[in-house]
């Protein structure tokens, strides 16, 4: 499938709305802050750096990168996601999410999030948002962003042809994710402009899905 130039042409035809969770669902910002700022300090690291490179990456992931010793990340992982966890009740919803996810019809779109799955499902209740029908997380896949393992996964469980989705994500490691499965991206918020999507909006506000037309005529662009 050819996608539109959406400089000229703010409807996009896709099969499927792959959405990112955090930063472009709900804002869990102070809460990824607050939990692994605790983490980092625990283990004499730089709460700022380590903040810094958590958004977009699975959580195991990032402990890989930090805990040096293979026998001590099991813990370290478990920590962190229990801190997250406890800290998921500070979750609010994006302007435009919840009016965007009530009005689409099921089966056709999913969430894909590099958190695991109770952080996931934790974030979105406390943000008031629905529990998608279709979820896929980091514990569904082998290889996390910026791998396109679960973009892929998703669009398989909503029957969709990758190329015929459109995924909205806010964090670089995302973007690659969407733009390695095939998909449209498109980039949601301030760091969504660090990314390579050609076209970024402010939020979800004003965007609509008809008849499988994603409509970005009313939406507030940062880029395109």
């Amino acid at each position: 499938m050819k996608f539109p130039d959406t400089t000229t042409d703010s409807r996009i035809p896709c099969e499927g709305l792959l959405f990112d969770n955090d930063g472009v669902l709900v804002d869990s910002d102070f809460g990824v802050d607050q939990a692994w700022s605790r983490w980092a300090r625990a283990r004499g690291l730089s709460a700022e750096k380590v903040t810094a490179m958590v958004h977009g990456r699975r959580s195991a992931d990032t402990v890989a990168l930090l805990v040096s010793d293979p026998g001590e990340r099991s813990a370290a992982l478990a920590e962190i996601d229990r801190l997250e966890i406890e800290a998921a009740a500070t979750t609010t919803a994006l302007p435009g999410a919840l009016d965007l996810l009530t009005s689409l019809p099921e089966g056709s779109w999913a969430v894909v999030t590099s958190g695991v799955t109770g952080l996931a499902r934790a974030r979105l209740a406390a943000a008031g948002l629905p529990l998608p029908p279709v979820l896929i997380s980091a514990d569904d896949v082998t290889n996390g962003k910026p791998a396109p393992d679960g973009y892929l996964a998703a669009a398989a469980r909503l029957g969709a042809d990758p190329a015929r989705t459109v995924v909205l994500e806010d964090a670089v490691a995302g973007a690659r994710a969407g733009e390695a499965a095939g998909a449209y991206v498109i980039g949601v918020g301030p760091r969504g402009l660090d990314t390579g999507a050609p076209v970024v909006v402010r939020d979800l506000r004003g965007l609509t899905w008809h008849g499988g037309v994603l409509d970005l005529g009313a939406a507030d662009l940062l880029r395109s």
